[in-house]
């Protein structure tokens, strides 16, 4: 049985260990430069944008986390949310923690009126994928992920008028 419930600061350390362990999953092990200052400003301070979820056992063992924010639906006219991470600890794959986190984020969704619960998934985490669709999930067919990112996004931004920069922010 998994138990879910909100991250405290005291998971930051807990989340951050487990956001690098997926980043070596994930083929990137050199590409978090999180820390802990910027994962509790994120997750705690003032007004926080982003949101994590705990997963623990029967015995209160942290097994797995939910990190999210909102995103918007122009079409729809309301939020959704959109999941950033999700990881289960090796160890305690199949227990129904990962499904425990979806199902939360889903519940939360319907409860606020959201219209939609989405994320991205490595085209090659087939067990992932499986999980996905067996759970009702579906690949957004015709649809690509874009990033801009370092120096293309400096030098893009950089190329941005004074009026775009003012309009941007204000």
């Amino acid at each position: 049985m998994s138990v879910i419930r909100p991250a405290t600061v005291e998971d930051v350390p807990t989340i951050l260990r487990m956001i690098h362990d997926l980043a070596i999953y994930e083929k990137e092990p050199d590409a978090v430069r999180n820390t802990p200052e910027l994962l509790t400003e994120a997750l705690f301070g003032e007004n926080p944008r982003v949101f994590a979820n705990m997963a623990s056992n029967d015995a209160g063992t942290v097994q797995g986390f939910a990190l999210w924010f909102l995103n918007y639906s122009t079409w729809e006219g309301v939020h959704g949310i959109y999941l950033e991470d999700l990881y289960v600890v090796p160890d305690a794959r199949g227990e129904g923690h990962g499904k425990a986190l979806l199902q939360h984020l889903a519940a939360t969704a319907v409860e606020r009126g959201y219209a939609r619960v989405e994320w991205s998934v490595l085209d090659w985490n087939e067990p992932s994928i499986k999980f996905y669709k067996n759970l009702g999930a579906f690949p957004m067919e015709e649809w690509s992920t874009f990033r801009l990112t370092g120096e293309a996004l400096e030098a893009f931004g950089a190329g941005a008028s004074n009026g775009n920069k003012a309009l941007a922010h204000g």
